[in-house]
């Protein structure tokens, strides 16, 4: 174990209190709101790791109920709280948590959810060990429930699945600072509510992405639901970060091409008919592009192709309306490319455009 590790667990076998006149290795970063029927357990899973060379800055948004109060009952001199004079949001709190830490690695966390006890013992050793690692998270349990969320574990398999999502859990998430500087990467707030996405397409770009593959970390998923308009908004921001991790590849693309990337994952709009075309031709430039192999060409060609075969389904099988220029429109594209229409399926759209036409 380094040498790092070792002088802080040894005063905590002592029992004594590691001086923070040194400098923490860790700076944990909370932002929290309103969150008092959990903040307790939250933070006391904090205080409680096996690993204590840690600050805790607590950015708490102008909450209104007893948050603060729950936090401040918390006597330890690790804990840094800040109260925001005016609620600017969570994204603006990870930004000023940012600016104020010490450590050489942020360890993210949120008010409601809870680190494993031998959480940053983990993930300093992985960090400490490895230098060319700027991130790692870890899998993760979600809280009153056996579902363990699975993420893949090295850079290369990370890449690939940043294409399709974000697979290293936010809050699970231990970061290297210096890169964070070096490169002045801070959290862009013109992606919330999926900052963490566009965060992890840049840092992948620094350095290598690692999950440890070990639930450390529970949590927790609210009863509330979030509403439609919200969810379109964070679609919208996952699939400019998904189209960003794309153009990675360093090939010119049209607006046009950008566009309608983004658009087939959102959960209100359809493609149209150019649009589904500029997306079939736009594979193409994508796997040439791709030659080298900065992502693994086969799984790089099956996403593509599922996403692809989505996108045809759901023009020309669960369309609004249709209209009889469907069937020259299915002919055009089965020239293009394969489809997994069946001759009842093809039937039916024959017969749908058809209808439509005589009405």
């Amino acid at each position: 174990m380094v040498i790092s590790m070792i002088i802080p667990m040894l005063f905590l076998i002592l029992g004594l209190n590691y001086s923070m006149n040194t400098t923490p290795l860790i700076s944990v970063l909370i932002p929290t709101y309103n969150c008092e029927a959990y903040v307790y357990d939250a933070l006391k899973s904090v205080l409680d790791q096996t690993y204590t060379n840690f600050e805790c800055i607590i950015i708490d948004d102008c909450s209104t109920d007893k948050t603060v109060n729950i936090i401040k009952s918390f006597n330890d001199e690790r804990i840094q709280l800040i109260i925001k004079s005016k609620n600017s949001g969570y994204t603006n709190s990870l930004n000023q948590g940012l600016t104020i830490a010490n450590g050489k690695y942020i360890a993210r966390m949120d008010g409601d959810d809870i680190s494993l006890p031998n959480r940053f013992e983990k993930q300093v050793e992985v960090l400490e060990s490895n230098s060319d690692i700027v991130v790692c998270g870890s899998i993760f349990q979600i809280i009153d429930s056996e579902t363990i969320i699975k993420a893949p574990e090295h850079h290369e398999a990370i890449k690939t699945e940043l294409l399709k999502e974000s697979c290293i859990g936010h809050p699970t998430s231990m970061i290297r600072k210096s890169i964070l500087d070096k490169y002045t990467i801070r959290y862009d707030t013109s992606y919330e509510p999926a900052e963490d996405y566009d965060l992890w397409v840049r840092l992948s770009q620094k350095g290598k992405l690692y999950n440890i593959q070990e639930v450390l970390f529970k949590y927790r998923v609210h009863d509330n639901q979030v509403s439609i308009t919200r969810k379109e908004i964070q679609r919208h921001s996952a699939s400019r970060s998904r189209f960003n991790m794309l153009a990675q590849l360093g090939f010119k693309y049209s607006n046009e091409e950008q566009q309608a990337y983004i658009k087939q994952f959102s959960f209100t709009d359809r493609l149209d008919f150019n649009e589904l075309l500029t997306l079939i031709n736009f594979k193409t430039k994508v796997l040439d592009a791709n030659a080298n192999n900065y992502f693994n060409q086969k799984e790089l060609k099956i996403f593509l192709d599922n996403r692809e075969n989505i996108n045809i389904n759901q023009y020309f099988k669960a369309n609004k309306s249709y209209a009889l220029k469907m069937i020259k429109e299915f002919k055009v594209i089965s020239r293009l490319t394969a489809t997994n229409f069946t001759l009842l399926e093809k039937s039916k759209l024959f017969f749908k455009s058809l209808i439509s036409y005589s009405k």
